[in-house]
């Protein structure tokens, strides 16, 4: 009696209507469990992108490069250090806004815009100042890509690197660490990287802020002696980098950062659950 008292209040109209929003519900859900499809890439997403893009391409094309390098630093000094004794803080904020424009549109010279922090304002605030200013443009640039293309090109490429997306995702954090600690891959590429495999903003921004700070802190003090050696006549030593005792503490941090994989994947193989925490 509820059975035909409920189709006699629904009707055959209703019911065909609910029938076709489940049809269309298990439609998507398929469409998204589909392999090879994703959310279609639209004019609308892709603005903020070719924002980006087209930033980049006036950076050549109006000479800027020209200005990212030891000897433009040098013909300059003079001037950028008056600006900086008469405006401190707003030149520390200067700096900053062109440094984080810089690495949201994925400028070269990241090494000599620190080493030059360091010339102007010293080891401590220009490491400071870059974390920041490299944090927020490299956090710009992975919001904008990860909205505009993440989930297609992630949706795309699910069959070959399904696995890998997964592993990576699991450990995120410790595997993003590793990669912004010991620089083997360009900065600009560790930034789009993770936007096309789901890694969540959180993590993304923690492990940039913490991983980038050894190297920051390292090119700002070349820059901090800056100084005595443009006086001299030589230029700085931007191979420091890779001299063993600079090289052999950054690699041993890497690898401390993957640790916490190497002990989920040990409990994993033995069939312990991991504790989270």
């Amino acid at each position: 009696m509820r059975a035909a008292a409920a189709c006699g209040t629904h009707g055959p109209g209703q019911l065909n209507k609910k029938i076709d929003e489940s049809s269309a519900v298990e439609d998507r859900r398929a469409a998204a469990a589909r392999p090879g499809t994703g959310p279609r890439i639209t004019w609308k997403r892709l603005i903020p992108c070719l924002v980006l893009l087209a930033g980049l391409v006036a950076f050549f094309a109006l000479g800027l490069d020209d200005y990212v390098t030891v000897e433009a630093l040098r013909d300059n000094r003079e001037a950028l250090l008056a600006f900086v004794e008469r405006h401190g803080v707003l030149a520390g904020l200067v700096y900053m806004l062109i440094y984080a424009t810089a690495i949201a549109i994925c400028v070269p010279g990241g090494v000599v815009m620190t080493m030059a922090g360091g010339f102007l304002f010293g080891v401590k605030l220009a490491t400071v100042y870059v974390v920041i200013a490299a944090t927020l443009g490299a956090t710009v640039l992975f919001v904008i890509v990860k909205h505009a293309l993440g989930d297609t090109v992630r949706a795309r490429v699910r069959p070959w690197l399904g696995r890998m997306e997964d592993g990576f995702n699991r450990d995120a954090f410790s595997y993003l660490l590793s990669l912004r600690l010991f620089a083997v891959f360009p900065f600009w590429a560790v930034n789009l990287v993770p936007a096309f495999l789901g890694v969540r903003l959180g993590t993304y921004v923690a492990a940039t802020l913490i991983g980038i700070i050894p190297a920051t802190f390292i090119f700002a003090g070349v820059g901090n002696g800056l100084g005595a050696i443009l006086d001299a006549g030589e230029t700085p030593d931007l191979a420091i980098i890779t001299e063993p005792e600079v090289l052999l503490p950054i690699a041993g941090l890497a690898v401390l950062a993957l640790l916490p994989v190497a002990y989920r994947r040990y409990k994993r193989g033995r069939g312990e659950a991991p504790r989270r925490g």
